[in-house]
């Protein structure tokens, strides 16, 4: 590759080839590779072809199942044949931007969503999040951050639907105001309409911690232990932008909220008192 286009690559997403983890020619290394536990489907969405096709290159030899897309309809054309099990979606598509399509997929869809933007800006940032995405990546990124984001969203998700079927506790729907939270099928849904309410995969997790933890004070970090773990490094304030939509979506007037109630300089403590009954 030219020098040239070492730059374009670089411009374009990708750091230097010639970089820890892009080195082609590097010899190889005595390391196990870093493979998913099981082979998970990933969609990569994304208008430049040499990031598709580092993506798709990398993560297969991780172990995942990769299918790339340029554009939101040919997301759509993926979508429809189902088993998708993770999306990277670019921010800067041409025709629906990443943005769009993320709030579009949220009104029927709890299917994890990480955001890959080439601005490293604050707004962005959350507004994706407040869109529904579960993680945000800024480009240029390193290509095991990615591994490493991909693996926290799906390990989590893995690990809820086990503790859903092997705890009978978990099962039990979970009722406060108008709503009812079903833990096993991982929805909200109001008890006057019937209509299930989205969430977000984060969004479900930190509001199925407040409400079986209900009048405890949770700090940040403890709600970011409980939906994202560890393993993601990201801004305590990040919780904040979860905690938005929630209200937004489950207080009567989310200027005034009368569930998740702000603790100021703790975090949040769920005020509401719940009820538990059987499937």
């Amino acid at each position: 590759m030219s020098h040239v286009m070492l730059k374009t690559v670089t411009a374009r997403g990708l750091h230097d080839p010639s970089a820890r983890g892009y080195n082609r020619s590097a010899p190889a290394s005595n390391a196990r590779p870093e493979t998913l536990m099981v082979k998970e489907h990933i969609l990569v969405v994304d208008d430049d072809p040499q990031i598709t096709s580092f993506l798709q290159r990398y993560l297969e030899k991780q172990g995942c199942q990769v299918t790339c897309a340029a554009d939101g309809t040919a997301m759509d054309a993926v979508l429809a044949h189902g088993g998708v099990d993770l999306i990277l979606l670019d921010i800067g598509l041409p025709g629906r931007n990443g943005f769009d399509i993320t709030r579009e997929l949220r009104v029927e869809s709890n299917i994890p969503i990480i955001v890959l933007s080439g601005r490293d800006d604050i707004f962005d940032r959350v507004v994706g999040l407040e869109f529904g995405a579960d993680d945000y990546i800024t480009k240029p990124f390193e290509a095991r951050e990615v591994l490493a984001r991909i693996r926290t969203v799906l390990r989590r998700s893995r690990t809820e639907e086990s503790e859903t079927s092997e705890n009978g506790s978990e099962s039990a729907l979970i009722t406060f105001g108008n709503w009812v939270l079903n833990p096993h099928e991982r929805t909200l849904t109001s008890k006057d309409s019937g209509q299930q309410t989205p969430l977000t995969t984060t969004e479900f997790d930190v509001l199925q911690a407040f409400v079986t933890s209900p009048h405890m004070v949770f700090s940040r970090d403890q709600l970011l232990d409980k939906a994202r773990g560890r393993e993601t490094v990201v801004g305590d304030r990040t919780i904040d932008v979860h905690v938005l939509r929630l209200r937004k979506k489950i207080e009567p007037d989310p200027t005034q909220p009368t569930f998740i109630k702000t603790v100021h300089g703790i975090g949040y403590c769920f005020a509401a008192n719940v009820r538990k009954s059987g499937v």
